[in-house]
Protein backbone atom coordinates (compact mmCIF):
# COMPACT_ATOMS: atom_id res chain seq x y z
CA UNK A 1 0.00 0.00 0.00
CA UNK A 2 3.21 2.54 0.94
CA UNK A 3 4.32 1.96 -2.68
CA UNK A 4 1.09 2.58 -4.36
CA UNK A 5 0.74 5.88 -2.13
CA UNK A 6 4.35 6.72 -3.49
CA UNK A 7 3.35 6.12 -7.03
CA UNK A 8 0.38 7.96 -6.77
CA UNK A 9 2.17 11.37 -5.44
CA UNK A 10 4.43 10.81 -9.03
CA UNK A 11 1.47 10.65 -10.58
CA UNK A 12 -0.12 13.60 -9.23
CA UNK A 13 2.83 15.07 -10.59
CA UNK A 14 2.64 14.16 -13.63
CA UNK A 15 -1.00 15.08 -14.17
CA UNK A 16 -0.73 18.80 -11.87
CA UNK A 17 2.17 19.49 -14.27
CA UNK A 18 0.13 18.48 -17.39
CA UNK A 19 -2.29 20.89 -16.73
CA UNK A 20 -0.45 23.52 -15.39
CA UNK A 21 1.16 23.56 -19.50
CA UNK A 22 -1.98 22.28 -21.14
CA UNK A 23 -4.33 25.79 -19.60
CA UNK A 24 -0.86 27.89 -19.64
CA UNK A 25 0.78 27.68 -22.42
CA UNK A 26 -2.78 26.61 -24.47
CA UNK A 27 -3.62 30.13 -23.21
CA UNK A 28 -1.12 31.55 -24.91
CA UNK A 29 -1.58 29.84 -27.99
CA UNK A 30 -5.43 30.73 -28.12
CA UNK A 31 -4.47 33.94 -27.69
CA UNK A 32 -2.59 34.27 -30.96
CA UNK A 33 -5.11 32.18 -33.15
CA UNK A 34 -8.00 34.20 -31.98
CA UNK A 35 -6.85 38.03 -32.33
CA UNK A 36 -5.95 38.25 -28.78
CA UNK A 37 -9.22 37.69 -27.43
CA UNK A 38 -7.22 36.19 -23.77
CA UNK A 39 -4.72 39.01 -23.89
CA UNK A 40 -1.53 39.24 -21.55
CA UNK A 41 -3.83 39.36 -18.09
CA UNK A 42 -5.71 36.83 -19.17
CA UNK A 43 -2.50 34.48 -19.64
CA UNK A 44 -1.55 35.53 -16.05
CA UNK A 45 -4.49 34.95 -14.48
CA UNK A 46 -4.74 31.65 -16.12
CA UNK A 47 -1.01 29.86 -14.94
CA UNK A 48 -1.97 31.96 -11.32
CA UNK A 49 -5.53 30.07 -11.11
CA UNK A 50 -4.21 26.73 -12.51
CA UNK A 51 -1.01 26.87 -10.13
CA UNK A 52 -3.70 27.71 -7.06
CA UNK A 53 -6.28 25.24 -8.49
CA UNK A 54 -3.65 22.19 -8.65
CA UNK A 55 -2.13 23.10 -4.94
CA UNK A 56 -5.77 22.50 -3.84
CA UNK A 57 -6.36 19.16 -5.84
CA UNK A 58 -2.83 17.82 -5.08
CA UNK A 59 -1.11 19.55 -2.35
CA UNK A 60 -1.67 17.18 0.18
CA UNK A 61 -0.62 14.26 -2.11
CA UNK A 62 2.31 15.20 -3.70
CA UNK A 63 2.69 18.62 -2.37
CA UNK A 64 1.83 19.93 -6.11
CA UNK A 65 5.22 20.92 -6.83
CA UNK A 66 4.69 21.30 -10.53
CA UNK A 67 7.86 22.44 -11.41
CA UNK A 68 11.84 20.64 -11.12
CA UNK A 69 13.24 23.72 -9.93
CA UNK A 70 10.88 23.95 -6.90
CA UNK A 71 11.18 20.22 -6.47
CA UNK A 72 15.43 21.09 -6.18
CA UNK A 73 14.54 24.17 -3.61
CA UNK A 74 13.24 21.21 -1.56
CA UNK A 75 16.02 18.92 -1.86
CA UNK A 76 18.34 21.74 -1.09
CA UNK A 77 16.48 22.43 1.92
CA UNK A 78 16.95 18.90 3.00
CA UNK A 79 12.94 18.00 2.73
CA UNK A 80 12.99 15.78 0.48
CA UNK A 81 15.85 12.72 -0.54
CA UNK A 82 17.54 12.92 -4.26
CA UNK A 83 15.75 9.85 -4.88
CA UNK A 84 12.22 12.21 -4.87
CA UNK A 85 13.60 14.96 -6.59
CA UNK A 86 14.61 12.44 -9.56
CA UNK A 87 11.06 10.72 -9.57
CA UNK A 88 9.43 13.85 -9.43
CA UNK A 89 11.60 16.25 -12.00
CA UNK A 90 11.06 12.93 -14.69
CA UNK A 91 6.95 12.85 -13.87
CA UNK A 92 6.91 16.81 -13.90
CA UNK A 93 8.52 16.75 -17.28
CA UNK A 94 6.83 13.80 -18.83
CA UNK A 95 3.65 15.76 -18.04
CA UNK A 96 5.00 18.70 -19.74
CA UNK A 97 5.71 17.08 -22.55
CA UNK A 98 2.27 15.32 -23.01
CA UNK A 99 0.68 18.52 -22.41
CA UNK A 100 2.82 20.08 -25.29
CA UNK A 101 1.98 17.10 -27.50
CA UNK A 102 -1.35 17.48 -27.09
CA UNK A 103 -1.52 21.29 -28.14
CA UNK A 104 0.70 20.15 -30.92
CA UNK A 105 -1.70 17.91 -32.28
CA UNK A 106 -4.66 20.76 -31.98
CA UNK A 107 -2.67 23.78 -33.23
CA UNK A 108 -0.45 22.58 -35.69
CA UNK A 109 0.49 25.56 -37.39
CA UNK A 110 1.61 27.48 -33.46
CA UNK A 111 4.51 28.98 -34.14
CA UNK A 112 6.04 28.80 -30.37
CA UNK A 113 3.79 26.24 -28.78
CA UNK A 114 3.82 29.05 -25.87
CA UNK A 115 7.69 28.70 -25.72
CA UNK A 116 9.38 31.36 -23.09
CA UNK A 117 11.64 33.23 -25.66
CA UNK A 118 13.69 35.98 -24.21
CA UNK A 119 13.28 39.82 -25.23
CA UNK A 120 15.89 41.02 -22.46
CA UNK A 121 18.83 39.75 -24.58
CA UNK A 122 20.72 36.66 -22.66
CA UNK A 123 22.04 37.97 -19.51
CA UNK A 124 19.16 40.08 -18.77
CA UNK A 125 16.73 37.04 -19.42
CA UNK A 126 18.99 35.15 -16.83
CA UNK A 127 18.72 37.54 -13.98
CA UNK A 128 15.34 38.17 -14.28
CA UNK A 129 14.91 34.69 -14.14
CA UNK A 130 16.84 33.98 -11.41
CA UNK A 131 15.42 36.84 -9.54
CA UNK A 132 11.56 35.75 -10.52
CA UNK A 133 12.23 31.79 -9.46
CA UNK A 134 13.96 33.39 -6.13
CA UNK A 135 10.69 34.94 -5.22
CA UNK A 136 8.25 32.30 -5.99
CA UNK A 137 10.61 29.77 -4.07
CA UNK A 138 10.97 32.18 -1.47
CA UNK A 139 6.95 32.60 -1.02
CA UNK A 140 6.48 28.79 -1.45
CA UNK A 141 9.18 27.95 1.16
CA UNK A 142 7.19 30.06 3.96
CA UNK A 143 3.80 28.98 3.16
CA UNK A 144 4.29 25.16 2.52
CA UNK A 145 3.71 22.59 5.25
CA UNK A 146 7.13 20.39 5.00
CA UNK A 147 7.89 19.50 1.27
CA UNK A 148 4.36 19.97 0.21
CA UNK A 149 2.37 22.73 -0.89
CA UNK A 150 -0.97 23.02 0.70
CA UNK A 151 -3.79 24.80 2.23
CA UNK A 152 -5.79 27.87 1.83
CA UNK A 153 -2.79 29.66 2.15
CA UNK A 154 -0.25 28.05 -0.15
CA UNK A 155 -2.97 28.07 -2.55
CA UNK A 156 -3.54 32.00 -2.85
CA UNK A 157 -0.02 32.39 -2.28
CA UNK A 158 1.75 30.67 -4.68
CA UNK A 159 -1.14 30.78 -7.34
CA UNK A 160 -1.00 34.82 -6.71
CA UNK A 161 2.77 34.85 -7.18
CA UNK A 162 2.77 33.47 -10.70
CA UNK A 163 0.30 35.44 -11.74
CA UNK A 164 2.05 38.92 -10.57
CA UNK A 165 5.17 37.48 -12.11
CA UNK A 166 3.37 36.48 -15.27
CA UNK A 167 1.78 40.05 -15.35
CA UNK A 168 4.71 42.43 -15.60
CA UNK A 169 7.22 40.01 -16.72
CA UNK A 170 5.67 38.07 -18.81
CA UNK A 171 6.41 40.43 -22.03
CA UNK A 172 10.06 40.45 -21.19
CA UNK A 173 11.31 36.52 -20.48
CA UNK A 174 8.34 35.02 -20.79
CA UNK A 175 8.13 34.21 -16.93
CA UNK A 176 8.56 30.79 -16.87
CA UNK A 177 10.99 29.95 -13.36
CA UNK A 178 9.74 26.34 -14.16
CA UNK A 179 12.20 24.19 -16.32
CA UNK A 180 9.68 21.74 -17.69
CA UNK A 181 7.22 24.04 -18.83
CA UNK A 182 9.86 26.04 -20.69
CA UNK A 183 11.40 22.61 -21.90
CA UNK A 184 8.50 20.78 -23.54
CA UNK A 185 6.88 23.53 -26.13
CA UNK A 186 10.22 24.47 -26.73
CA UNK A 187 11.11 21.15 -28.31
CA UNK A 188 7.99 20.46 -29.85
CA UNK A 189 8.76 23.87 -31.55
CA UNK A 190 12.29 22.32 -32.12
CA UNK A 191 13.79 25.73 -31.08
CA UNK A 192 16.17 25.17 -28.17
CA UNK A 193 18.57 27.77 -28.24
CA UNK A 194 17.57 29.92 -25.48
CA UNK A 195 16.12 26.63 -23.58
CA UNK A 196 18.66 26.65 -20.93
CA UNK A 197 18.54 30.14 -19.55
CA UNK A 198 14.94 28.45 -18.62
CA UNK A 199 16.37 25.41 -17.09
CA UNK A 200 19.51 26.80 -14.88
CA UNK A 201 18.32 30.02 -14.32
CA UNK A 202 15.35 28.60 -12.09
CA UNK A 203 17.27 26.17 -10.11
CA UNK A 204 19.82 29.26 -9.58
CA UNK A 205 17.04 31.48 -8.12
CA UNK A 206 15.44 28.38 -6.32
CA UNK A 207 18.51 27.60 -4.31
CA UNK A 208 19.53 31.06 -3.41
CA UNK A 209 15.90 31.38 -1.95
CA UNK A 210 16.55 28.14 0.45
CA UNK A 211 19.98 30.52 1.35
CA UNK A 212 17.88 33.44 2.27
CA UNK A 213 15.26 31.02 3.90
CA UNK A 214 17.50 29.60 6.02
CA UNK A 215 19.23 33.21 7.01
CA UNK A 216 15.77 33.94 8.47
CA UNK A 217 14.42 31.03 9.84
CA UNK A 218 17.12 27.80 9.53
CA UNK A 219 14.43 25.50 12.04
CA UNK A 220 11.54 25.58 9.20
CA UNK A 221 14.24 26.05 5.66
CA UNK A 222 16.98 23.18 6.15
CA UNK A 223 15.33 19.86 7.93
CA UNK A 224 14.01 16.94 6.31
CA UNK A 225 10.35 16.42 6.87
CA UNK A 226 10.50 13.10 8.42
CA UNK A 227 6.71 12.36 8.26
CA UNK A 228 5.86 12.95 4.96
CA UNK A 229 6.33 10.52 1.57
CA UNK A 230 10.37 10.95 1.76
CA UNK A 231 11.09 9.10 4.76
CA UNK A 232 8.61 6.20 3.23
CA UNK A 233 10.34 6.27 -0.02
CA UNK A 234 14.06 6.09 1.28
CA UNK A 235 12.53 3.14 3.64
CA UNK A 236 11.18 1.34 0.40
CA UNK A 237 13.93 1.71 -1.55
CA UNK A 238 16.91 0.29 1.02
Amino acid sequence: MENRSLWSRFTAEFIGTFFLVFAGTGSIIVNSFYNGIIGHVGISITFGLVVMTMIYAIGDLSGAHLNPAVSFGFWVSKKISHKVLIYYTVSQILGAFSASLILFFSFPDSATYGETLPQLGIIKTAVFEIILSFFLMFVILHVSTGSKEKGLLAGVAVGGTVMLEALFAGPLTGASMNPARSLAPAIISNNLDTVWIYITAPMIGAMLAVLSCKLLREECCMNQDKSSHVTQFENNSN
